[in-house]
């Protein structure tokens, strides 16, 4: 997203300081969110990410939807991700762009294999790549400050938030596509929740790495579009389909497009080696809750939940393999959401049905700061239904389908008592 979007915040908006304005905006959005979450974190350190609050302050029925869409919503992150970084490496390794889907699901088996092997090679990875791209990412922004400014030009002809009238249709839709391209960008934020069993001392842990990961991160963003506006007109910017790429080709008229394909490649490897530590979390909570296969909980001795993870691998290469890929991935786009509504509704629900329960961090400014982003959540939800209707219909059939699934599973549960 960071890479991309800022082209797409430029013909949007068509104004330099509305951009910043909006990546700022996003990173408090983004806080808000963490210091709720990280107050569920330490609540209930367990597996599994926001099926554990769902199910908490809902009931099974209800944390079992969540489960199931947040499942979907990783395996189709993950499916994506790895046909990405097969088209990344094609670029780079023009021998592997002959047949990407096949390089997709082998990236995914080599990181299958690798965490296969315990949780301390897949944490170390992460780690090592996470730092690379970091290190990229800020030598992109020095050498874009070091480079001479870009002339200034006259904006662009198509309509943008700042040459269309305040209240207007036209105004609505670019504030829109500016919001839901930041809120994408920095989505990811809440991950070490699906890891908080496995911290050391969550109730200490999962507060910084939520919160100051946010922080970090926004720093960062702010940083990294500040620099592209430096040494790219505004015009060329909002016409860049890879900005990043436009930028480094500025300061590095040799070699720039192919740094911004390194840091494209590791970033995306980066996030497939996370999903695939994040995402058997999930079944492996619902399976110790029995509404899955309960070999699903099995842990080997290097801490990793193998069936769990073998399954979300062969429902990812199984996904690429589909011919409904692309109608899973807009799928996925509407249901994310739906994580963060269950998330701050529980928060709200279990601070007034269950005060006594020992919460080590309280979230700053509760209740306005989790009804300010559960309001904001909820409209881009309507906004991402209105745009995208079919597959907002394919996403309500999906969560449908979890009914019966969902009946026959606690049947069977229930006989096994």
């Amino acid at each position: 997203g960071i890479l991309r979007l800022p082209g797409t915040l430029a013909a949007a908006l068509g104004d330099s300081h509305l951009i910043v304005l909006f990546w700022v905006l996003g990173a408090v959005w983004a806080l808000l969110g963490a210091v709720a979450i990280a107050e569920l974190a330490t609540m209930l350190p367990e597996a599994g990410g926001f099926y554990v609050y769902a199910r908490r302050a809902f009931g099974n029925g209800p944390g079992f939807v969540v489960g199931w869409s947040d499942w979907v919503n990783q395996v189709a992150a993950i499916a994506y991700a790895a046909l990405t970084a097969a088209v990344f490496l094609g670029t780079l390794w023009p021998a592997s762009a002959a047949a990407p889907r096949a390089v997709a699901i082998a990236i995914i088996v080599i990181f299958t294999a690798l965490h296969w092997a315990g949780l301390r090679v897949g944490s170390t990875l992460t780690r090592i790549i996470s730092v690379a791209v970091g290190l990229m990412l800020m030598g992109l922004v020095v050498g874009c400050y070091l480079s001479p400014a870009a002339a200034s030009l006259a904006l662009p002809p198509a309509p943008s938030a700042a040459s269309l009238p305040l209240l207007s249709m036209g105004m609505l839709a670019a504030v829109v596509t500016a919001l839901r391209s930041v809120f994408v960008t920095y989505d990811g934020w809440y991950s070490p929740i699906y890891m908080a069993e496995e911290s050391t001392q969550p109730t200490l842990t999962m507060p910084r790495a939520i919160i100051g990961g946010t922080v970090l991160i926004a720093v960062l963003y702010v940083l990294v579009n500040m620099a592209m506006l430096r040494v790219l007109p505004l015009p060329v910017l909002a016409a860049s389909a890879l900005p990043a790429a436009d930028a480094a080709r500025v300061i590095l008229p040799r070699g720039g497009a192919e740094l911004v394909t390194v840091i494209s490649l590791l970033t995306v490897l980066s996030l497939i080696n996370a999903t695939l530590l994040m995402t058997p979390r999930i079944l492996l909570a619902i399976g110790r809750d029995g509404f899955f296969t309960k070999k699903a909980a099995l842990v080997s001795a290097g801490g990793t939940p193998r069936v769990a993870l073998g399954v979300t691998s062969a429902a990812a290469a199984g996904l690429l393999m589909s011919g409904t890929f692309e109608q899973i991935v807009a799928i996925a786009a509407v249901l994310f959401l739906l994580n963060y509504v269950s998330a701050y509704t529980a928060l709200i629900v279990l601070r007034r049905r269950e005060p006594a329960l020992p919460r080590p961090y309280r979230a700053f400014g509760f209740p306005f700061t989790t009804v300010i982003v559960l309001i904001g959540c909820v409209l881009l939800w309507v906004a991402a239904i209105v745009e995208d209707q079919r597959s907002a219909w394919f996403a309500s059939l999906l969560l449908l389908a979890c009914a019966p699934v969902y009946a026959w599973l606690a049947r069977r549960r229930r006989l096994e008592r």
